[in-house]
């Protein structure tokens, strides 16, 4: 997802995404481990996704205050 959708989210669906990319991102670290991970590009680009989220959050935390 790019910065812009996620802009376009609420809170809590961001919120809501987070929780599932971090499950997924758990998912495929166990995948790895079990050297049953098809593409290891996954693991970065939810990294990233879970970054993008966090600094969006935390705009939004500071913009209201």
């Amino acid at each position: 997802m790019k910065a812009k959708e996620l802009r376009e989210m609420s809170t809590e669906q961001l919120q809501a995404t987070l929780r599932e990319a971090v499950d997924s991102l758990f998912r495929l670290r166990i995948q790895r481990q079990t050297e049953r991970l098809a593409n290891p590009r996954e693991l970065a680009s939810k990294r990233r996704m879970i970054a993008r989220i966090h600094t969006i959050l935390r705009e939004r935390e500071l913009s209201a205050v």
